[in-house]
């Protein structure tokens, strides 16, 4: 049987992997050393590779991210941790003007190998500004490549594959799932950027998920089979590249397709998704394309609100039936 690992141990291992492959992969970040992170994904690692590779920073993340830009240019390969995925406005400078263009500007005489690992909070009441999902923001940066890995597997071979990469790489983790249990091979192995995982197979309807909402749209899915339903699930796994002829392939074969995000429906990933099934496969579309997101309102902090707030397996249900 293969042994199972939580989200957050896949995480530490591949960070772990990949400093005892290479030694220029070195961590920065607030609070990564002493303390373990403030979610204890980088815990053991000072003490097995030194301060010199696993620094703490001061509470600057404009600092972070310079610093990985500039030491990626030199030849290291940072991985450099954003506490809350809110914070990553903050930076928004080095992320947005100069991290994905150094390449581009310098006519690809210059590469900037970093990784920039960050998560989202929403769902464990952390208010309006400790629990933001925007991941189609970073979508619209030319250069930065964007992954969402949803359960422990992907997200050890997703990041070591990021920290191997020559392109800047923002990770996305999801604070919910670090205690999530799956399956992680012991062996050595890495996941392609732009490749999707169908997490189930079906003919009925496509379910296009991301991050947290790949777990429900499975629980969704296999209540609709109870009703006749047949839905086949698809996890990107990467925003940015993104697999195309993966999610036209699901449409042409079932006609329909629901999006499922936890961020904001207006110009989120769904709308996006929704424009390249109409791009990629139009002529299939037996429906209108549904999409099932969050309001358009910052995350509230009463649990009973959030728990309105973030999409569940009954909204899933509801936007399938209302095609199919």
């Amino acid at each position: 049987m293969m042994r199972k690992l939580t989200y957050a141990e896949a995480i530490r291992e591949a960070l772990r992997e990949e400093m005892l492959r290479d030694e220029n992969v070195i961590l920065l970040g607030e609070d990564i050393g002493v303390l373990g992170g403030v979610l204890k994904v980088t815990k053991g690692l000072l003490e097995e590779f030194g301060s010199k590779r696993v620094r703490d920073t001061p509470i600057s993340e404009s600092a972070i991210v310079g610093a990985a830009i500039g030491s990626a240019i030199m030849g290291m390969r940072p991985v450099a941790e954003i506490m809350f995925m809110d914070f990553l406005n903050v930076c928004g400078d080095q992320l947005i003007n100069h991290a994905g263009k150094i390449h581009f500007m310098s006519g690809g005489k210059l590469k900037v190998p970093m990784v920039i690992r960050t998560q989202s909070s929403l769902g464990k009441s952390a208010a309006a500004q400790h629990s933001q999902f925007f991941p189609a923001f970073f979508m619209n940066i030319p250069g930065m490549h964007v992954a969402v890995p949803s359960i422990p597997y992907d997200a050890k071979g997703l990041l070591k594959t990021a920290i191997r990469s020559d392109n800047p790489v923002l990770f996305i983790e999801c604070a919910v799932l670090y205690r999530s249990e799956g399956p992680v091979p012991e062996e050595e192995y890495l996941i392609p950027f732009g490749k999707a995982s169908i997490m189930k197979e079906g003919v009925d309807v496509t379910i296009f998920a991301i991050s947290q909402m790949v777990d429900k749209a499975l629980v969704a899915a296999k209540d609709l089979e109870k009703e006749g339903i047949d839905a086949e699930v698809i996890d990107p796994r990467t925003l940015v590249p993104f697999d195309k002829q993966t999610l036209a392939a699901s449409i042409k074969k079932t006609g329909r397709l629901v999006t499922v995000e936890a961020s904001c429906r207006t110009c989120g990933v769904g709308a996006e998704m929704a424009a390249i099934a109409v791009e990629e496969a139009f002529d299939y579309l037996d429906a209108p394309i549904a999409r099932v997101a969050a309001p358009d309102t910052p995350a509230p902090f009463a649990p009973v609100l959030q728990d309105v707030y973030i999409p569940n397996e009954k909204d899933i249900i509801r936007a399938v039936k209302s095609i199919a």
